[in-house]
């Protein structure tokens, strides 16, 4: 008789969550538990910033009291650098959440013999761990403490010890590294004796400053392998995964109008989906702009609160010109239901515009958010980088069921199925507008390119802007 086969359970390695927004994401939960990990990176790439966030949320957010030991900024200087993004260390200090110790390394005084060790840095930060049972420890930086170092022996043994020495305490570590010009750190070596290495970059393309993220290696864990941007901000890190995050939110059935009762009925007679995204492109005075208002104003009417993001006109100029054609927005800003975040998208890299976008949604919970135009992003970056821009606002404001209207510039007045950003597939409706000359004199068009789930209408309606709004009539 043949017997059952057994079931194999699988041990998943433990970890440590960072509280860092995304890194969690893309490392599935944290940084290896009781293991040590390499934080390598340029001058001014954010290593301090990550592993002072990892011990403080560590303390706030977990219960894991830190330690943070410094071969180059002292005690001092650390806490006031770090005041600035929201942490106030000596708080976390007082209350025995966290130890900093600073420790001065005087280049001149070291001697390398075959005898050197670290025994006396082992001694200083165990009594630091024991003091206030740590979890989590930082050393910063690897450079300053092997400094005196020119046998590569010695120091491959002294860095296996460290790491030995870390594990063997059961504290979750992240070591911070410089890196060197043709290694991934300045010597060669740590990358090898760390069970997890994440890489940070801080390049600058056409003027446009950009840090970005790389996990290089994690023994006993998948994890995301992209480049991920992420930024420094008031409020800390927030790294902006995009292959990471799953498509499983749900699809709702509620239906918003348009503000156009003619376009409502060629959607089933009643209008977009509440949650879904749509897509209006269009050459230039097409009419983008006219029917985002129509959609803002029949959304305040309801009482819903909207945001919109303009990306060419300031706020003055987009109520002027909307109380042209019949739509008074002005009384909405005075109630609080519509708030205008007016920039221009040169002001700053795309993963800092996306950064903004979270933000004000986060502050001013909106049923709807408008971008006008989205084709001004080009401008910043090159239309892949916009793509994934787009991808990653999509995924944050459908999982908050947020309805989000997108505008788009088309160039060529022979291919108006086309954007310049490729976002169409994203879209769950696409409205085209065009211009065409009849009888002497130039008309608007409209017809709905697709609209998901929605059995919407093929036929192509004229597109009227009047003093008392906008009307479809036939073409």
């Amino acid at each position: 008789m043949a017997q059952p086969k057994k079931t194999q359970t699988l041990n998943r390695l433990e970890k440590s969550p960072t509280g860092i927004r995304g890194l969690d994401e893309i490392t599935g939960g944290g940084l290896p538990k009781g293991r040590p990990t390499l934080i390598c990176g340029s001058a001014g790439a954010g290593k301090t910033v990550f592993a002072m966030e990892f011990l403080a949320r560590g303390a706030l957010e977990f219960n894991e009291p830190g330690v943070y030991m410094s071969f180059e900024e002292n005690a001092e200087e650390l806490i006031k650098n770090f005041s600035s993004l929201g942490y106030n260390l000596d708080r976390l200090c007082s209350r025995k959440k966290l130890v900093i110790d600073y420790v001065f390394i005087e280049r001149s005084q070291i001697i390398e013999t075959g005898e050197y060790d670290l025994e006396g840095l082992f001694v200083r930060l165990e009594h630091a761990i024991d003091s206030i049972g740590a979890k989590r420890v930082v050393l910063d930086t690897l450079e300053a403490l092997f400094s005196g170092f020119h046998d590569t022996f010695v120091l491959r043994a002294e860095l296996r010890r460290l790491f030995r020495w870390l594990k063997d305490k059961g504290v979750t570590a992240m070591v911070t590294g410089e890196r060197g010009e043709r290694t991934l750190t300045r010597h060669g070596l740590e990358e090898y004796v760390a069970d997890c290495v994440i890489m940070l970059d801080h390049r600058v393309t056409e003027q446009i400053s950009t840090r970005r993220l790389r996990v290089l290696k994690y023994r006993g864990s998948s994890h995301g392998t992209n480049e991920y941007p992420f930024l420094i901000r008031e409020d800390g890190v927030s790294v902006f995964p995009i292959t990471s995050l799953s498509v499983d939110r749900k699809a709702g059935r509620e239906r918003v109008s348009s503000g156009i009762p003619q376009l409502d009925d060629m959607l089933e007679g009643k209008g977009y989906y509440r949650g879904s995204t749509v897509l209006v492109s269009g050459g230039p005075g097409t009419g983008k702009t006219s029917m985002a208002a129509a959609l803002v104003s029949s959304a305040c009417q309801r009482g819903e609160p909207c945001l919109y993001f303009a990306f060419e006109e300031s706020e003055s100029e987009i109520a002027r010109n909307m109380g042209s054609i019949g739509m008074d927005l002005e009384p909405w800003t005075r109630k609080g239901l519509l708030h205008f975040e007016a920039s221009r998208p040169t002001t700053f890299g795309l993963e800092e515009h996306l950064s903004v976008v979270h933000k004000r949604i986060e502050e001013a919970k909106p049923s709807l958010v408008i971008l006008d135009p989205i084709t001004n992003f080009i401008s910043v970056g090159a239309s892949l980088d916009v793509k994934s821009m787009i991808t990653r606002l999509i995924d944050f404001v459908k999982s908050k069921q947020i309805t989000t209207f997108f505008t788009s510039l088309s160039q060529s007045a022979g291919a108006p199925e086309h954007t310049d950003t490729a976002v169409s597939s994203l879209m769950d409706t696409w409205i085209v507008l065009q211009h065409m000359e009849s009888g002497g004199e130039r008309i608007r068009k409209l017809y709905i390119l697709k609209s998901r789930g929605t059995a919407h209408s093929n036929r192509i309606r004229e597109f009227r802007i009047t003093s008392h709004g906008i009307a479809l009539a036939d073409a």
